[in-house]
């Protein structure tokens, strides 16, 4: 093959890459009619409507068109936000985001990049925050720092995580799977296709699985399989018409076409035959496509090496000068590719020793590769500013975050001191509440402890006033008892005279008038019987008082004269009750005073009352 064979089928790599990030689309002209029809119905919602405008926009950016696209998308945006559609205004942001790294309008990229973040963090929904960081991932693509871009993806993988999206999926794995092929990291390549394809065969997405198929092509070396995958994104257009984008069908044509001119012998010619149809059909899908120049330059470009590997040189020069013009057609010329074809011109025209057509390509060659290289440091400059703008916009983010969270912590800890505090005050005040109880219910019992002491002292009291009371009691009752006793002591004494004085009479044979001595002692007993009573009465300390006047010199016959007296009795009752002679009680009377101490003036009748009064 070539220089320029081999230089093409590295070209169509390249641009599947680019083409590879299309969103989910249908038939590029019928599908785009039925959703402006959708669009003009009068009962769509606000949501559906930002949907619709994205799916429309991502048509137009696919067909490259992206002065509609952008203005689907902005619309979208527009919508969404009205509706405070956080969700679908992130998808419009990473939509406008794409859009603009495609036509490298490089002085926006980071606001765009930065609006989607920013509304992707508003929604709070994981597959928007995995939108919005693919967004970034497409930034630091086109800024040429893989490295963000691997860091990017992996952070949205992270969020689909919480909320599985198997389209976000396929595209962030996709993304991968470009950086690790740059990387020239086969086993990687190989197992973020499949991860594409995977989540793209989930998603249903026929479009954006056609071109997972297409980069499992890619990630194969074996020829068979690279076939396979690229005849399966073949089968897709095939079986869902409208459903897979003429782009992409054109780019799997291509690589169809490549590969066998690639891996196939020049005498094998069915594929010959299926090369030349595979080119052939590419141009023939983007026949009418506006910006297609690229795609149709490199058909051509396939086209030529068969005509020349049959030796058909004149069909060889005229497949290069068309495609010549085709690339001289576009507005913006794509330098890579121009060189490419005015490359193969001077090479062609070198060997067919047109030496003077080979230098003005040859110098065509160099204009293009310095214009290309000018517009590279051109690029290079702006991506430069724009990556320098980034991180500064990222530093001062950072900061702004740290900040944020300085503050945050600041609040954190002033709102744990308020806590603290108020649970302190709280603390003190259940304290000092627990304790005024505390003093109550102390003071309260130590109120009911002085009641029941109180009570208790008092029922001691009148236990104690009981017990005397008894004892009192008890006392007069001896005392009663000491007093009746004395006077049946009387009684019993006058009587025990009164017999002896009979015996007496009776031994010495003297005459006893018994009736007159009855009749008398009947009388004394009536008196006695009075007497009695008066005695009982006697103050209980009488007798314990006279005995202690006169320190108990007192004989039990003086006691009794003293009781008598006490009673008032005269000397002749008081003779009759004892039995002698009324001058044996003067003289009683006169030693009893004598022993209790008393003047001659004084008067025992006297003293005996007042003592017993006392």
């Amino acid at each position: 093959m070539s220089s320029f064979g081999y230089m093409r089928s590295t070209l169509c790599l390249c641009f599947i890459c680019c083409l590879l990030l299309s969103r989910f689309l249908f038939a590029q002209s019928r599908l785009s009619d039925s959703l402006q029809s959708a669009l003009e119905r009068p009962h769509v919602t606000g949501k559906e409507k930002a949907e619709l405008l994205i799916r429309l926009a991502e048509i137009y950016r696919v067909d490259k068109n992206f002065k509609l696209a952008t203005e689907k998308a902005r619309q979208s945006a527009t919508v969404a936000l009205s509706h405070k559609n956080y969700t679908e205004a992130t998808k419009a942001y990473t939509m406008l985001l794409n859009i603009k790294t495609s036509t490298q309008q490089f002085k926006t990229l980071k606001s765009t990049a930065d609006s989607a973040l920013f509304f992707a963090e508003k929604s709070g929904n994981p597959a928007a925050m995995a939108s919005a960081y693919y967004a970034q991932a497409l930034l630091y693509k086109a800024l040429d720092n893989a490295d963000d871009v691997v860091k990017y993806c992996n952070l949205g993988l992270k969020q689909l995580e919480k909320s599985p999206d198997p389209y976000i999926a396929a595209k962030i794995y996709y993304r991968l799977y470009a950086v690790h092929s740059a990387w020239n990291d086969q086993p990687k390549v190989n197992e973020y296709a499949r991860m594409a394809t995977e989540n793209a065969l989930k998603a249903k997405d026929y479009n954006l699985l056609s071109n997972c198929y297409t980069a499992m092509s890619v990630a194969k070396s074996n020829p068979d399989s690279i076939l396979l995958y690229l005849k399966k994104s073949e089968l897709l257009y095939q079986q869902y018409p409208g459903q897979v984008a003429d782009y992409t069908y054109a780019i799997a044509c291509i690589n169809l076409s490549s590969a066998y001119l690639k891996y196939f012998p020049p005498t094998d010619l069915l594929a010959e035959k299926q090369g030349i149809y595979y080119a052939t059909q590419a141009r023939a899908v983007l026949k009418n496509t506006e910006n297609s120049q690229e795609v149709i330059a490199s058909s051509l470009g396939i086209l030529s090496e068969y005509a020349k590997r049959d030796g058909h040189l004149a069909q060889a020069e005229s497949y290069l000068l068309a495609a010549y013009k085709v690339m001289q057609g576009q507005q913006t010329p794509y330098y890579h590719t121009m060189i490419n074809v005015t490359q193969a011109l001077a090479d062609f025209y070198g060997q067919q020793q047109d030496y003077k057509k080979a230098a003005h390509f040859q110098k065509e060659v160099n204009q293009y590769s310095q214009k290309n290289f000018n517009q590279e440091q051109a690029t290079t400059a702006q991506k430069l500013e724009i990556q320098y703008e980034t991180e500064r916009k990222n530093n001062e983010v950072r900061i702004l975050k740290e900040k944020e969270k300085n503050r945050r912590i600041q609040n954190y800890l002033y709102g744990c001191i308020a806590i603290a505090s108020l649970l302190g005050l709280l603390f003190m005040f259940r304290s000092y509440h627990f304790k005024l109880r505390y003093s109550l219910q102390r003071e309260k019992q130590l109120q009911l402890e002085k009641q029941d002491s109180e009570l208790q002292l008092k029922l001691e009291q009148e236990e104690q006033a009981r017990l005397k009371a008894e004892q009192l009691l008890l006392a007069a009752q001896q005392e009663q008892l000491k007093k009746e006793a004395m006077a049946n002591a009387l009684q019993l004494d006058h009587k025990n005279q009164m017999l002896h004085s009979i015996k007496n009479k009776l031994s010495d044979g003297a005459p006893v008038n018994m009736h007159k001595i009855l009749k008398e002692e009947m009388i004394l007993d009536s008196d006695f019987e009075q007497a009695k009573l008066q005695i009982q009465q006697v103050h209980p300390d009488f007798f314990h008082l006279i005995n202690g006047q006169a320190q108990k010199k007192l004989s039990p016959l003086d006691l009794k004269l003293c009781a008598y007296l006490y009673l008032k009795m005269d000397t002749r009752q008081i003779a009759q009750l004892m039995h002698i002679e009324a001058k044996s009680v003067r003289m009683s009377r006169y030693r009893i005073k004598q022993k209790l101490g008393l003047e001659k003036q004084d008067d025992l009748n006297t003293f005996l009352q007042r003592l017993g009064n006392s």
